[in-house]
C-alpha cells in the first residue's frame, strides 16, 4: 500500500486556488496508477516515489509542473519545453491530457522503475573559455625550461589560476612582479595556490 506524506496536503494548501485542484488531481491519479507510491518532499515540492524516483509536482504563482524523473523515456521525447516538468505550463485541468493518457505515463514511469532502467545523464560543466596565455608570461617561460615544462604539465584548473592572477593586475609594476613570481614558483613546479593543496 502506499503512503502519502501530509507535507503534501500542507503544500497544496498553501498553493493557488488555481492551483489545488490539478495538484490534487495529479496526485489521485498519481495514487491510482501505482498503488505503492509513496510521496516525500523533495526540493521544497512534492515527489513520489516507486523503487526509486517516479515523478514530481510542483506549483507556482500562475502556473503548475508536473514531470518524470526518466521523463525522455516515459514520453519518447514528447515533452513539452514552455515550464519545468514535461507537460508544459499547467494553468487549469485542461492543460492537462486526459486520465487515461496520464495513467499510461504514470504507468510507464513505473515500470521503467519496475525493470531497474536507468537514464544516462550527461554531467553538466560550465564551458570553460580558451586559455590565453598573455604575451609577457609567454615570453617568461619561453626563457625557463624548467617553469615552462611544469606549466605545460598544469591541468587546465592550475594554468588559468596563474593566469587570471597576472591579468588581474591593475599596474604594469604589479603584473611584472606577478611573472616574475609565477616563474619562480613554476621553476620549482609549484602551482599557484600550492601552499593550500594537501
Amino acid at each position: 500500500m502506499g503512503k502519502r506524506d501530509p507535507r503534501v496536503d500542507a503544500y497544496i494548501e498553501k498553493s493557488a486556488d488555481f492551483a489545488k485542484p490539478i495538484l490534487t488531481h495529479l496526485r489521485e491519479t498519481v495514487h491510482a496508477a501505482v498503488p505503492d507510491v509513496e510521496e516525500a518532499m523533495k526540493w521544497s515540492f512534492p515527489h513520489f516515489t516507486y523503487k526509486g524516483m517516479l515523478c514530481s509536482m510542483a506549483s507556482f504563482k500562475q502556473h503548475c509542473a508536473f514531470g518524470f524523473w526518466k521523463g525522455s523515456l516515459v514520453l519518447d521525447g514528447n515533452q513539452k519545453r514552455d515550464a519545468m516538468g514535461h507537460l508544459g505550463r499547467i494553468e487549469s485541468r485542461r492543460d492537462l491530457p486526459s486520465k487515461t493518457e496520464l495513467t499510461t505515463y504514470i504507468k510507464k514511469a513505473a515500470a521503467l522503475n519496475d525493470e531497474g532502467i536507468k537514464v544516462a545523464r550527461k554531467p553538466v560543466r560550465a564551458a570553460q573559455k580558451p586559455l590565453r596565455v598573455p604575451t609577457d608570461l609567454a615570453n617568461a617561460l619561453k626563457k625557463n625550461r624548467q617553469a615552462k615544462s611544469a606549466f605545460d604539465a598544469f591541468p587546465p584548473s592550475h594554468k588559468r589560476e596563474y593566469i587570471e592572477w597576472i591579468t588581474e593586475a591593475k599596474r604594469d609594476d604589479t603584473r611584472t612582479r606577478r611573472v616574475t613570481a609565477a616563474i619562480a614558483q613554476m621553476t620549482e613546479g609549484k602551482s599557484r595556490n600550492w601552499k593550500y593543496e594537501r
